[in-house]
């Protein structure tokens, strides 16, 4: 294994989102000795109070677009890693207008990847199991990294190619970088447009939560704090021009995790209503992370997925001055979806 990679100084990219600002926290409660310069936009799914409270000396917001070519001239030169999670991310939104994931997705990982090249800095690129399209339900495979790319959605067609660019820059001009492709996160501070929060957050409110199709959509789970653990490893340990995918064996299909809530939250399992089915809605993922566990040593922490989803619930009850801002906004859009 090549010599541990000791970062001081990291830019991590959306790290106001949710699985970022997760990763912000992973670090600085583990990593002391590590100053963050978080990037982001701050859109609708950034929010600054997901940093709020952590130590102004080690954390650093600056906020502006990774599209800014000028603002990465000025920011990266001293830090020693970009830690790139910013993202346009949400499935739905994307089908409903692809233009800024094609923007913030491809243009964003082009000039990121340009200033790595520039700065000669480390650059690691957090990525989705969303790009190997997905499984048949009954097919008991799962994706490793050799699986071939076959995207299904705008998004993931954006993260795909993004991917691409990484592994293209890095063959060409020789740059320091890994990717990983990870499968659904969950846990605090994640969006209420997003399938966990959303039917969580519609039953505090007393609304009956809705499910796609038939609800045999599998998703392979694993929580956020696992993620930003594996994130680390790769980013200390990993081969460079590497891929790791990321996955804690957490396959549910989402009719299971939405009964699941309900009865967590004390409901009837069948209180919820169904919808018609998005387009395009992949069947299946599934994360076989191996090639991690074996060659970096990694393991997720988090294997108890109830234990994992009632934490989050709580979480969400405790905080709904964090999540009630984007709620009604976040409604009234898929209600114009017709979802």
């Amino acid at each position: 294994m090549a010599e541990t990679f000791e970062p001081k100084n990291i830019i991590v990219t959306g790290g106001c989102g949710f699985i970022g600002s997760n990763f912000v926290h992973y670090v600085v409660n583990k990593h002391p000795g590590v100053h963050v310069t978080v990037l982001d936009k701050l859109t609708y799914a950034g929010n600054e109070e997901n940093i709020a409270g952590l130590p102004e000396d080690r954390v650093e917001l600056v906020v502006g677009d990774i599209c800014d070519a000028e603002l990465l001239d000025r920011i990266v030169p001293g830090h020693d890693a970009i830690v790139h999670y910013a993202a346009e991310s949400h499935n739905d939104n994307s089908i409903a207008d692809p233009e800024p994931f094609l923007r913030t997705n491809v243009e964003g990982t082009f000039r990121l990847l340009e200033a790595v090249r520039k700065y000669g800095v480390r650059y690691h690129h957090v990525s989705t199991d969303e790009v190997y399209g997905d499984l048949a339900l009954d097919d008991p495979a799962r994706f490793t990294e050799e699986t071939p790319y076959r995207p299904s959605s705008p998004y993931s067609s954006t993260k795909a190619a993004s991917d691409m660019l990484v592994r293209a820059w890095t063959r060409t001009y020789g740059l320091r970088t890994t990717i990983s492709n990870c499968s659904n996160n969950y846990g605090p501070y994640q969006h209420v447009e997003k399938f966990i929060p959303r039917q969580i957050t519609n039953i505090i409110d007393g609304v009956r939560p809705k499910l796609y199709g038939t609800g045999e959509n599998v998703r392979d789970w694993i929580h956020t704090e696992d993620h930003s653990s594996a994130v680390w490893t790769i980013l200390t340990k990993g081969r460079m021009g590497e891929t790791y995918l990321i996955g804690a064996d957490g396959e549910r299909n989402n009719i299971t995790v939405l009964r699941m809530i309900l009865e967590m939250m004390g409901k009837s399992p069948d209180d919820f209503d169904w919808v018609k089915d998005r387009p395009g809605h992949d069947r299946r993922y599934a994360i076989d992370s191996t090639k991690l566990q074996t060659e970096l040593g990694w393991r997720p922490a988090h294997n108890d997925f109830a234990e994992g989803l009632r934490k989050t619930i709580e979480w969400y009850k405790a905080n709904e001055s964090w999540w009630r801002p984007a709620k009604a906004a976040t409604e009234a859009r898929y209600k114009a979806q017709g979802q």
